[in-house]
């Protein structure tokens, strides 16, 4: 019997980090603008002289974004690896980027699993 209940612990636990570490949805290169989400849609804040605060609110916790370059969408980052998802996107805060990563859609929002980053020209 306990082998059987170990056997269905590792199971699980095999199962629960499969399904963290998953090849979710299909590759994307975008480009857009990497936003501070609270300024951005509290009001409208972004661009050069919103730098300063941007950085600042992102130190502080409040989510990094990037606005597609139609202003359109904004894809959240994601981290699978259940890192601080801003990290990756700290040294671009309020710089345009070409980003290749995951789409992942889920209930009305998109999210990236960034792969790759760099500024755009």
């Amino acid at each position: 019997m306990l082998k059987k209940i170990s056997f269905l612990t590792i199971l699980l636990a095999a199962a629960t980090i499969w399904g963290l570490t998953a090849d979710e949805g299909k590759t994307i290169t975008l480009t857009g603008h990497v936003i501070d989400t609270t300024c951005y849609m509290a009001h409208g804040g972004k661009g050069a002289d919103h730098l300063k605060c941007a950085v600042m609110c992102a130190k502080n916790g409040i989510p990094l974004a990037i606005l597609d370059e139609t202003a359109d969408q904004i894809y959240l980052p994601l981290s699978t690896d259940h890192s601080n998802p801003n990290t990756k996107l700290m040294d671009f805060v309020e710089s345009t980027v070409k980003v290749t990563g995951k789409l992942i859609e889920k209930s009305g929002m998109k999210g990236i699993a960034i792969e790759k980053i760099e500024r755009a020209g």
